[in-house]
């Protein structure tokens, strides 16, 4: 065989394979395939694993607590629900009530290196067990993600940004915690759940 025509048969091959592997994948990817059925194993988090409510659920119109930040800055909590997984998840809405845009501040994030890897968070916060005399830090996925809110940087005048954390959760008899966050005030909230 000639150079060319060995060129031309692999670059034949090459297509040939490149839009099989794309048939294949969009056979695979595409749609309900004429089925209207909805998936069986698509419940919600919260259902299949009977952890509690996600951030916007259960949420009510009186927040547990207001921190005030840098800036302008407000942290409003509006909920603290423990989960039967051993979790206690933080949810609330950060807002910029200042006059101009802001930054948010890195210090949110803490000091860890780990943390900080992963860019802006609100890993830095931290609830304290007044009675048990211990202080829980936002978890880490095995990647060393914090779970929590990620990749925000500005506000505008009068935004808002809904946020979460994830904490261990502290003993059942724990049930209001001080919740801290660096550059915010302190503030005691009450565990539901």
């Amino acid at each position: 065989m000639s150079i060319r025509l060995t060129a031309k048969v692999r670059r034949g091959m090459v297509a040939w394979s490149v839009a099989a592997g794309l048939a294949v994948g969009a056979t695979g990817c595409g749609g309900s395939g004429g089925h209207d059925e909805k998936p069986h194993s698509s419940a919600s988090a919260s259902q299949a694993t009977g952890s509690g409510p996600s951030a916007q659920e259960g949420q009510s119109d009186e927040p547990l607590a207001e921190v005030k930040g840098s800036d302008g800055l407000l942290l409003r909590i509006t909920s603290a629900q423990r989960d039967t997984g051993g979790f206690v998840t933080v949810n609330g809405t950060l807002k910029n009530d200042g006059a101009g845009s802001v930054v948010v501040p890195s210090a949110l994030s803490g000091n860890e290196t780990e943390i900080l890897r992963n860019g802006r968070s609100l890993g830095g916060a931290t609830l304290i067990d007044p009675r048990g005399k211990k202080r829980y830090y936002v978890l880490r996925d095995t990647e060393g993600r914090p779970l929590t809110t990620t990749g925000f940087s500005t506000l505008r005048a009068g935004d808002s940004l809904a946020v979460f954390m994830q904490f261990p959760a502290p003993p059942a008899n724990a049930t209001e915690v001080d919740f801290q966050l660096p550059t915010f005030s302190s503030a005691t909230i009450k565990i539901s759940g």
